[in-house]
């Protein structure tokens, strides 16, 4: 299709078609590893005659409005990189979450929620408008989330031994989930279980964006453009993270899905 400005801009571009393509043709999804029960602690025999010193007792979690951080009872579709068990990710734990990223539902109707708000906006001024350009900005979305999380899910968070996934808390309070939330954008797990700079989620979408200067229209392959497009993606993940912290809430009533408690890793929060 040629544009007023001279630009050629395809229904799809063949790159973005490509990638999408190759992430579809990727087979078996990852399957959800059952958390164990936790057992039961065995106290020493003593004699009843002696005395007996008071023991403090660890807090433990409870249906009030104090949370513990922890992981669900079963992988969610909408969100598989929800944790479901907290031991640590191996490269091939975390392209299988990155695939099953790339084709969940959250990604399909986020990037189609995405395509709407540019189709609004014009933007790219030079898809323009219509069915035909609002398919184009759909398949450019997509594109962009799924080398996202390719980059930041798998590749980056593998070679900085970084955990990509959410940990949720149980009973979250609204305001509380709103500085969780964000808080998990720039912190994030490492393999061994600490807290760290989230550095890997924080390149993943920059080098994303990078790589869509390669099929974006010419009026989006700038600097300022793509540093507005890095923006937006982190204000997304910050709305899906609190979906994510509300997801284990919204299934618990149901016995569908609940937050377990992450053995050695659970602060009172």
């Amino acid at each position: 299709m040629l544009l007023k400005n001279g630009l050629r801009t395809p229904l799809f571009s063949s790159r973005v078609l490509a990638l999408w393509l190759a992430v579809l043709a990727i087979p078996a999804l990852a399957s959800a590893q059952q958390p164990s029960g936790a057992g039961t602690p065995s106290t020493p025999a003593t004699k009843p005659d002696s005395p007996q010193p008071k023991q403090e007792t660890p807090p433990q979690p409870s249906g009030s409005s104090k949370g513990f951080i922890g992981y669900v009872t079963s992988r969610s579709i909408v969100f598989p990189d929800i944790a479901t068990n907290p031991l640590p990710l191996s490269s091939g734990g975390k392209f299988k979450i990155f695939v099953n990223q790339a084709i969940s539902p959250a990604y399909v109707l986020g990037s189609g929620v995405s395509a709407a708000v540019n189709q609004a906006n014009n933007s790219p001024s030079a898809t323009g408008q219509g069915w035909e350009a609002y398919g184009t900005r759909v398949g450019y979305s997509m594109a962009r989330a799924s080398s996202t999380s390719f980059f930041g899910t798998f590749v980056f968070a593998s070679i900085l031994h970084q955990d990509p996934r959410f940990f949720p808390e149980s009973h979250p309070g609204f305001l509380r989930a709103i500085k969780y939330s964000a808080e998990r954008i720039v912190i994030t797990r490492n393999d061994k279980g600490n807290d760290v700079f989230n550095s890997s989620g924080l390149l993943g979408p920059l080098a994303a964006e990078a790589l869509s200067n390669s099929y974006l229209p010419r009026s989006e392959q700038t600097g300022a453009r793509s540093m507005e497009r890095y923006g937006s993606d982190l204000a997304w993940r910050f709305a899906a993270n609190i979906f994510k912290e509300y997801w284990p809430t919204i299934f618990r009533d149901m016995h569908l899905q609940k937050v377990m408690p992450n053995p050695g890793n659970s602060p009172q929060r």
